[in-house]
């Protein structure tokens, strides 16, 4: 391959994009949505919050796991040339740089626009008036103060736990002993009140005060009239990133409970501070914590902007939120014709456009039928209160054979999956803990019942989680069938889960991590051979993230043999466009909407005789080698054009869409007339005609 005369080393690190920079790109790109002023106020509000958290979750993971490849001495490389090191100053610099942007959208746009909506959020008690004041102290004096405990720093004992990500008040005191010399206390906001305190006289205009203010307020009453000097509000990020030995976890139940709260006890990973803090607080906390200055973020506003969301969940302000969306259901999916309906024809669910119902339905009918003989399901990350794990404790109840792989290792979803995971072996479930080394990340319900004298098999498999809540959030795509081929699949899928299979080749479900990347790299290499020999050849590709080295090499190749190639990701992005004689024929774009797109969708043009495929995988080094995926092919010719159709209009949308440009930054594209809006689009459609 040759650029000018010059061999093209498809290698070279300088073809690929950090991981970590494009993720925070991503970040960036949902906080676009809270600037734009098309979004309603309260949307707009909700978009800087899901920036704030998302950027939290980065910190404690992606952070944290850049610091112990630091700590071990790793110095290698990544795809784009950079040692951990290096990624952690980039890092640290993106990362101010989007906190202060979000922060000048939450001082100078969000709350002028929330006090013209009569809402108004108070940064200090001193901007109280005095009945306000009286308030304010009533609630301080019969709830905040019975649940704080103040905490001196002691110089001759450990400093005291500072929890992950709780809001806490350093105060500095003049000594009893000596006024020329200070004393140090931590008290901590509690968690378990609302961040949001209601002063308001009536219900049409509000007014709100955070609680760590009036906490800060009424500090004389906790201290015992001791002289308060400085007080300075900050919180930390802790590692949160788990490491777990499975080979020595004899009970991987209990482990796992172990590991979750030692996060409390990680490394501090960031320390946010409001700004203009007090030097001597700010030197014994970055002592004390071992903070490097890097990793100190002075923040002009409130600290932890996630608080919002109690503003959003206000009643009454419909107005200033997007209109409600109810999904459509689909006729076939309901109870009384689940089983009919999937063994006339494969069917496809498009989430949230259409209903999670019949998801829900087919396993809390098949626990109650008596011709069901046993259910098989994986899960991931379920919601609080899943009728699904419910109806599935119920068919174990009632004598059907249950089988459920609940992945324990899924974060941050590790403690409610270890409750569930108990609750269906009370019931009398078989419950499996997952593969050793490995993430369970598959997504299939597998239904079996006895009709007549033979067996038949009702499958679901989809790209996103059996979880109720995400489905009315997230774009995910499932496919109900009764495929005989793919039910022996699935048998088979579940005997290699519980660790009972001779691995015998599978019909039509392609597995990760054994055969999942082999098929990606064969299919986009027989691409490749297409466009060499003059016949058709087309690769659009819809995923969340894009990072796997082998994979981009792939597309490099295949974009080189004159292979046009649509790129649709939401995230993480390590290809570069725009590269000549490299990545000329590979267009990438994001979309970031109402909902979050989540689903997995791959079409090859084969020659003129496509093949589509939904996957519950990214391109992913981790989703490809070190996870049990799924990916699966949609065969029947009328779900087929409805995939297709799907593909079309996403690549349609220059409303929601942004393009990523050969200087590695991302642009909306040039809006027609009117615009087309994909999610707009399909929340008026009717997906299942």
């Amino acid at each position: 391959m040759r650029e000018d005369d010059q061999i093209i080393n498809l290698d070279d690190s300088k073809y690929y994009r950090n991981r970590e920079l494009s993720w925070l790109q991503f970040d960036l790109r949902v906080l676009e949505e809270a600037k734009d002023d098309l979004n309603p106020l309260f949307e707009r509000m909700r978009f800087l919050s899901i920036s704030a958290s998302n950027l939290d979750e980065f910190t404690v993971i992606r952070v944290a796991s850049l610091k112990d490849l630091v700590h071990a001495g790793f110095t290698g490389n990544d795809i784009a040339g950079m040692n951990p090191t290096v990624q952690l100053s980039l890092v640290a610099q993106s990362a101010r740089d989007l906190i202060n942007d979000q922060y000048s959208i939450y001082n100078n746009k969000l709350l002028c626009e929330l006090k013209e909506a009569d809402i108004e959020i108070i940064d200090s008690a001193d901007s109280l008036s005095k009945s306000e004041k009286e308030f304010t102290d009533a609630v301080f004096d019969s709830i905040l103060f019975p649940i704080l405990t103040p905490v001196t720093v002691e110089p001759d004992r450990p400093f005291p736990l500072i929890k992950n990500e709780t809001i806490n008040i350093a105060v500095l005191l003049e000594a009893k002993s000596n006024p020329d010399k200070f004393d140090y206390v931590i008290v901590e906001v509690p968690s378990n009140v609302n961040r949001l305190i209601d002063i308001s006289k009536d219900n049409f205009k509000k007014r709100f005060i955070l609680t760590e203010e009036i906490v800060k307020d009424n500090l004389g009453k906790l201290l015992k009239g001791r002289n308060i000097v400085a007080t300075t509000i900050f919180r930390i990020m802790r590692n949160a990133d788990l490491t777990i030995d499975v080979e020595e976890a004899e009970d991987l139940l209990l482990k796992i409970e172990e590991q979750v709260k030692q996060r409390e006890w990680g490394e501090v990973i960031r320390l946010d501070i409001e700004n203009n803090s007090d030097g001597r607080i700010l030197s014994k906390l970055t002592s004390a914590l071992k903070v490097a200055d890097r990793d100190i973020f002075f923040v002009q506003g409130p600290l932890d902007l996630t608080f919002l969301e109690e503003i959003y969940a206000l009643k009454g302000y419909d107005r200033y939120k997007e209109s409600k969306f109810v999904p459509k259901m689909p006729a076939w999916g309901e109870k009384d014709k689940i089983y009919e309906s999937i063994a006339a024809k494969d069917r496809l669910l498009f989430c949230p456009f259409e209903s999670f119902d019949p998801v829900v339905n087919l396993i809390d009918v098949a626990a109650d039928d008596p011709y069901v003989l046993a259910i098989k399901q994986t899960l991931y990350r379920v919601d609080k209160k899943s009728k699904i794990v419910n109806a599935l404790a119920r068919a174990a109840m009632n004598g059907k054979q249950v089988t459920v792989l609940v992945e324990l290792k899924a974060r941050f979803d590790e403690e409610k999956n270890i409750e569930w995971a108990r609750m269906l072996e009370r019931a009398g479930a078989h419950v499996i803990y997952g593969l050793p080394k490995l993430k369970t990340h598959a997504k299939i319900a597998l239904v079996i019942r006895k009709e007549g004298t033979k067996i038949k098999r009702y499958m679901h498999l989809g790209t996103g989680n059996y979880n109720a809540t995400t489905s009315m959030r997230y774009t995910d795509i499932g496919l109900f069938t009764a495929d005989d081929k793919m039910g022996e699949d699935a048998t088979e899928f579940f005997n290699r889960l519980s660790g009972f299979s001779d691995d015998k080749p599978m019909n039509k479900l392609i597995t990760a991590p054994d055969s999942l990347k082999k098929r990606i790299l064969s299919l986009i290499e027989r691409e490749k051979e297409n466009a060499l020999a003059g016949k058709s050849a087309a690769i659009i590709a819809k995923m969340n993230s894009l990072c796997d080295p082998d994979v981009i090499k792939a597309l490099y190749e295949a974009s080189c043999a004159g292979v046009k190639i649509d790129l649709i990701v939401r995230g993480i992005c390590c290809l570069k466009v725009g590269v000549p004689g490299v990545s000329d024929n590979i267009k990438v774009r994001s979309i970031v909407g109402r909902f979050l797109e989540h689903n997995r969708i791959f079409r090859f043009e084969n020659a003129g005789a496509p093949e589509l495929y939904l996957s519950s995988a990214d391109w992913m080094p981790r989703n490809l080698e070190r996870r049990v995926e799924l990916m699966f092919p949609i065969e029947d010719e009328e779900l087929r054009e409805k995939l297709n159709l799907i593909l079309i209009n996403l690549l349609r949308d220059d409303v929601k869409a942004r393009k990523l440009s050969k200087d590695g930054r991302y642009y909306s594209p040039d809006v027609k007339e009117e615009g087309y809006n994909f999610q707009a689009d399909y929340m008026n459609r009717d997906i299942d005609k």
